[in-house]
């Protein structure tokens, strides 16, 4: 981490009480676009918050965001697979936990409140890519590994955000039919979007830890770490942020 970088741990919304880290270079003298961050299935941890940090050192402010509260953790798959049931059941709760993440993110006072954006991992892509829908005003959003399934379905002409989803293409959750689907909705929604699929590479594959945890949980076929994809990806985050933020 470069020096310079100042993380803080923050304690936003109530009922429940939200846990968040936020990032940023204090000696920027300007304002600064904000990303957040939305983790994955298994809850607010090191990963999405290194992923802050990362985003700081590309010279935004990052956020890290809690959408179960509490700073929850999943440890296993039946506990993922209910937080999952219940944001989807209750969507309207999640949208709301998302905008104070929005709210408190343009209060930072290094945060340029015009140009934000979101990132979400496995289940944090699924949130990002249907918050867009509901109106929730951003610059654009990427996904990574996350489900493409809707929750809510995509209307002609309302989402102004643009979107970069990066998918792997060994992973079995998301066949081809899905994809196709997925594509569909975007394109008839006339949704700004860019689609890429890395080769062999399966869910999660953006996290090191993927194979360890896939090994645990006896799931060495669907989910693994591929480092040529993580890289890749990455760099497309960063040209497609410098893109969204260009004006």
């Amino acid at each position: 981490m470069q020096p310079n970088i100042v993380k803080e741990d923050i304690i936003y919304g109530d009922s429940p009480k939200l846990h968040g880290l936020i990032a940023y270079d204090p000696t920027k003298k300007e304002k600064v676009p904000g990303v957040i961050v939305v983790h994955e299935g298994s809850g607010q941890g090191d990963y999405s918050k290194n992923r802050a940090v990362q985003l700081a050192e590309l010279g935004y402010v990052g956020f890290a965001a809690d959408m179960y509260g509490e700073g929850k953790n999943c440890c296993t798959i039946e506990e993922v697979m209910t937080c999952v049931a219940d944001c989807i059941k209750s969507f309207d709760t999640y949208v709301e936990r998302f905008k104070l993440a929005v709210e408190t993110i343009k209060k930072n006072e290094h945060c340029d409140p015009n140009n934000i954006a979101a990132i979400g991992y496995c289940y944090g892509g699924f949130i990002v890519l249907n918050v867009i829908k509901v109106g929730v005003e951003l610059k654009g959003v990427a996904s990574f590994h996350g489900q493409l399934k809707p929750i809510v379905k995509a209307e002609k002409g309302k989402v102004k955000a643009k979107a970069l989803v990066c998918n792997g293409e060994a992973d079995p959750a998301f066949p081809k039919e899905l994809i196709e689907a997925f594509k569909k909705e975007f394109d008839d929604a006339e949704i700004d979007y860019k689609f890429i699929n890395y080769p062999d590479a399966k869910h999660s594959f953006t996290n090191p830890e993927a194979d360890e945890v896939a090994e645990r949980l006896k799931m060495t076929e669907v989910a693994g770490y591929n480092e040529k994809a993580d890289r890749e990806s990455w760099l497309e985050l960063q040209n497609f942020l410098k893109d969204i933020f260009k004006n």
